[in-house]
């Protein structure tokens, strides 16, 4: 066979160390993030939307002063735009805690 050629079998004892140690750090980074809040709000604070890690809608806040009754399309637009922000914060957070344990920048 030819010299650094594959030779095929099991990986060795080191990398299946690393592997293991990676998907600990996987399995904790996903529990830290589906418990963490990611809190947005529109509207001047008129409308909060809080998020949990695993993009679960966890409640919706709307201030009374923001019911108009007149107006009711403002109110929507708040809180999509409320929900949306929460969303991306979520995102960027999964997104970066990913990349700290992406090896070499590989993505998972």
């Amino acid at each position: 066979m030819a010299k650094g050629g594959f030779r095929g079998g099991m990986p060795n004892g080191n990398m299946m160390k690393q592997f293991q140690k990676m998907q600990e750090e996987f399995s904790k980074m996903q529990q830290e993030l589906e418990s963490t809040e990611f809190v947005a709000t529109a509207g001047g604070g008129a409308v909060k939307a809080t998020m949990v890690g695993t993009r679960m809608l966890k409640s919706i806040e709307i201030d009374p002063a923001a019911v108009d009754p007149e107006d009711v399309e403002m109110l929507q637009d708040m809180i999509i735009a409320a929900v949306n922000e929460a969303i991306s914060k979520s995102e960027e957070a999964t997104n970066q805690a990913m990349g700290k344990l992406s090896p070499m920048g590989l993505p998972f």
